[in-house]
């Protein structure tokens, strides 16, 4: 609960913030944030079409909620989720003979796997090399870019070789649209079932147990028998099958093909929707709501009152400053709790152990 009202505070801080800001620059906040909602949610497409850009936002946030749960800082889910849909969409348009629902968990498997390889590799660098992951993580987002230009620029490339972008993926590996013209899918219905499985992991499990006792004391994990090597990969591959399975939904549901341009920073917004969650992957979902609801609502801010739709981005930063300044003052405070205000107690190292 104390996570939760942290959360709601940082975001009415930030708001208040904006509300100064715009009050200086002569406009209403009133009138922007109902255009920001209005936009967001006035109509049955434009709440759908929240929805849809929520999406790759659940996937991307549960990766990173994941990863810095074991205090392994996965800054390369925006890499991973690149390399999970180019390994979808490599095998998309090869699959026209498939039956569908079989199509469908082959381009999900392709992502799932694409994903855990880029994110395993970090993990494996951290391991056995003592790579700092965070170095590691952000240097394979850009190969990760590179790999999928030179793909839709070589290999990848449709037939006719017009534009830089893959062929489509076969009719039977397409995710199903609803409610047209929306874009809604069945990728949210994944996720958030996604979400509810990585509680069980976290905090259900021995496995879950044994992650958070290595993001709060290292030390006394491997004290404790807990295989540090082994989990840390196996953490970063688990983190990076999450946003690959984010790329994959949105190139068979959304995109159809691969472009160079194919994500607009989810994997770097999400860290945003991790920490606004308390890194719970319950929370991570309807976070992941109001990003979406933010990204779709600034067009319509923009054209009704007339403020840039860079003010979301605005929005996003000061939310996660604003959430590391309560987190900061409570380290000061409390010396004993981790950054996230999430603390173990000693009895978990016992059933670690005994695990």
């Amino acid at each position: 609960m104390a996570a939760l009202v942290k959360s709601l505070a940082a975001l009415a801080c930030a708001f208040a913030l904006i509300a100064i800001i715009l009050l200086a620059l002569g406009a209403s906040s009133v009138a922007v944030l109902g255009a920001l909602i209005e936009g967001a949610f006035g109509n049955r497409l434009a709440f759908t079409e929240t929805i849809v850009k929520a999406t790759p936002l659940v996937f991307t946030g549960l990766a990173i909620s994941i990863a810095f749960e074991g205090a392994l800082w996965n800054i390369g889910a925006e890499g991973q989720l690149i390399v999970g849909a180019l390994a979808a969409g490599a095998l998309g348009p090869r699959l026209g003979s498939w039956p569908h629902p079989i199509a469908i968990l082959a381009m999900l498997a392709g992502g799932f796997m694409g994903g855990a390889l880029w994110g395993g590799l970090a993990g494996w660098l951290k391991s056995a090399r003592h790579v700092n992951e965070i170095i590691s993580t952000i240097m394979m987002n850009f190969i990760a870019l590179q790999i999928l230009s030179w793909a839709v620029h070589g290999p990848l490339i449709e037939p006719g070789g017009a534009y830089p972008k893959s062929a489509p993926i076969a009719a039977a590996a397409e995710l199903h649209l609803y409610f047209a013209p929306s874009r809604l899918n069945l990728g949210m219905l994944l996720a958030v079932i996604l979400a509810i499985a990585s509680f069980v992991l976290l905090y259900r499990t021995t496995i879950g147990l044994r992650l958070r006792a290595l993001g709060r004391n290292p030390r006394a994990s491997r004290f404790f028998g807990i295989g540090i090597g082994t989990l840390t990969v196996g953490t970063m591959a688990l983190s990076g099958a999450l946003a690959g399975l984010g790329g994959a939904v949105q190139v068979a549901a959304i995109t159809h093909r691969l472009y160079e341009t194919l994500s607009p920073g989810w994997g770097f917004e999400a860290i945003a929707v991790a920490l606004l969650a308390r890194l719970n992957p319950l929370g991570v979902v309807p976070c992941a709501l109001l990003f979406g609801a933010l990204d779709n609502g600034s067009q319509a801010m923009q054209r009704a009152a007339g403020v840039s739709p860079e003010l979301v981005q605005v929005i996003q930063a000061l939310v996660i400053l604003i959430l590391l300044a309560f987190d900061a003052g409570l380290f000061v405070a409390h010396r004993g709790e981790s950054g996230f205000g999430c603390t173990l107690p000693p009895a978990g190292f016992e059933e670690a152990r005994d695990a």
